[in-house]
């Protein structure tokens, strides 16, 4: 006798699941993830119904597009260089390094996408090292890069991987996080540029403890994926990828590929390797013994950082670097340490800058800016003492707009200066700024006053009559207690509406006028005008 349909273990898997989402609470629970599976038919709904919700941006390669480009990939590898330069001061071997380990990568693939035979010969791909201090630009080549070529690219903190996957993260779960940069194209991540950074936090850990939930294991597990290797694209943790590809399933879609090939996947590491410096450092200085003191002494007078460049093979397993995991990067490159008069030219000429984005910021409010060249070199200057490349400048320039940023919205100013004395003493700027634009800053707390009125009839339908006088007046305590005109008005008539409503009741009046006198004390105004609306009532009612 055939076995019923009811015991078919899919169907009943179904039905548990149709069960499981009669649940109110979990229909709460998964309504983001719902409605990001019905995204597209949202969409598609909008457009049928003529409804344009989208933020108008520069059109971006379509897909097809995209995997065209890296089908006939032509760059050179100065083109390359020259593209960097727009965006990252100085490293200049660092970009000559990287061009020609990408075209060499990506001509690789166009070439076997177009013979068959090159694609089944040897290829050891020219997977990079990248060595330096914070804030150098490191990551910031890398995302230029893979914005140049229009491939995926992902980045990661080496220190967030475990070896199992259960403890920290999977390091399988960074190629699964190039599928999704790519919208979910398995074809167009598997071309992508993965990027791991701090990479030498794991090597330290791996020589000084052992362990290997943070050190050995996760190298053995990255050279994997850096040599080649199929990553599944469904985690076992990932609850949520499991149930979408159940429920895409149901709908009838295609079955998505369940794995991808990591062979044409370009990998990127890097770190500070401050230790490692001082350690060729030392390598060196007992090399050159019998040359002198004088020679010991010059060497130790140059940077640390300025050592990373003559890092061999074996400075890098003493380290704590498995020779198998430091094989499968050939391509090593150090950047060097930024300067005062490099992170003056970041100001100046790189595209993009921090700077940028505070002339942005300002610019939500129609408030422009320029700085003099003492206050850039000060800038550049303070930003250097910091240590950190260039996030120093965006410490340096957060300390000097902090103020600016917090008052100027208020007061009605569109333009200011940033000289030498600003950067030293923001805080006594913005107060002289301000009091040399006392009527702009007055004019704007006043029409501050005017949006008041316009916020209170449209929310609570009165219309507020503000005498000039009492607007001066609402101005002048706004001011003394250091608050916004807005916020301050809002508390001084928190209790108007409920009373003009016993008053409109009684009398159909919707326009009140407010003088002077209210300002002072508004909620006895308002209490004389409610007992008022009762006499008016009963004269009515005669």
């Amino acid at each position: 006798m055939p076995k019923k349909d009811d015991d078919n273990p899919l169907e009943e898997m179904q039905k548990q699941l149709r069960d499981l989402f009669k649940n109110k609470n979990v229909q709460v629970a998964f309504a983001p993830f719902m409605q990001s599976m019905t995204g597209n038919d949202d969409t598609k709904k909008k457009e049928e119904e003529g409804i344009d919700d989208s933020t108008p941006e520069e059109p971006e390669p379509s897909r097809d597009e995209k995997l065209e480009n890296i089908r006939t990939f032509n760059r050179k590898p100065k083109e390359i260089r020259d593209y960097l330069d727009r965006f990252v001061i100085k490293q200049e071997q660092a970009k000559r390094v990287l061009s020609v380990a990408v075209c060499d990568h990506y001509n690789h693939i166009r070439t076997c996408l177009n013979d068959s035979k090159k694609a089944k010969a040897p290829y050891v791909k020219p997977n990079v090292l990248l060595l330096g201090p914070t804030g150098v630009g490191k990551t910031f080549l890398m995302r230029n890069v893979a914005q140049l070529i229009g491939v995926p690219f992902v980045k990661a903190d080496a220190t967030k991987f475990s070896e199992t996957g259960y403890v920290g993260y999977d390091v399988d779960d960074l190629v699964r996080d190039l599928v999704k940069a790519a919208d979910g194209d398995t074809e167009l991540a598997q071309y992508g540029i993965v990027y791991v950074d701090e990479i030498d936090k794991i090597a330290a850990e791996a020589s000084k403890s052992g362990r290997d939930v943070s050190g050995r294991g996760v190298q053995i597990n990255l050279l994997k994926l850096m040599e080649e290797t199929d990553v599944n694209l469904q985690s076992p943790q990932d609850m949520m990828g499991q149930m979408k590809a159940f429920m895409d399933m149901q709908k009838g879609g295609k079955p998505k590929k369940p794995t991808i090939s990591t062979k044409n996947i370009l990998f990127i590491v890097s770190g500070a390797f401050d230790q490692l410096g001082e350690n060729v450092r030392k390598r060196l200085n007992l090399n050159r013994i019998g040359f002198g003191s004088s020679d010991e002494q010059n060497q130790n007078e140059i940077p640390v950082s300025t050592f990373l460049g003559k890092a061999e093979t074996r400075d890098f397993i003493d380290y704590g670097f498995e020779p198998e995991f430091i094989g499968r990067l050939p391509v090593r490159v150090a950047c060097e340490e930024l300067t005062k008069e490099d992170l003056r030219e970041i100001l100046l000429s790189s595209e993009g800058n921090v700077l940028e984005q505070y002339r942005s910021d300002f610019s939500g409010y129609n408030i422009d800016f320029k700085m003099t060249n003492d206050a850039i070199s000060m800038i550049a200057e303070n930003a250097a003492e910091e240590k950190t490349g260039a996030r120093g400048l965006v410490t340096v320039l957060e300390r000097t707009f902090r103020d600016f940023k917090f008052e100027l919205p208020s007061t009605g100013i569109k333009s200011f200066e940033v000289d030498e004395q600003t950067v030293k003493n923001p805080e006594a700027s913005i107060k002289e700024l301000i009091e040399q634009n006392r009527d702009h800053v007055d004019d704007s707390m006043l029409e501050d006053v005017d949006r008041f009125i316009e916020e209170f009839k449209r929310n609570h339908g009165f219309e507020l009559k503000i005498r000039k006088a009492a607007k001066v007046a609402l101005v002048k305590l706004a001011a003394q207690e250091n608050r916004s005109v807005l916020a301050f008005c809002e508390r001084k008539f928190a209790d108007f509406q409920h009373g003009l409503s016993i008053i409109e009741q009684r009398t159909g009046k919707k326009s009140f006028v407010i003088e002077r006198k209210a300002i002072d004390d508004p909620d006895k105004e308002l209490s004389k005008w409610v007992v008022d609306s009762f006499g008016k009532k009963r004269d009515q009612g005669e």
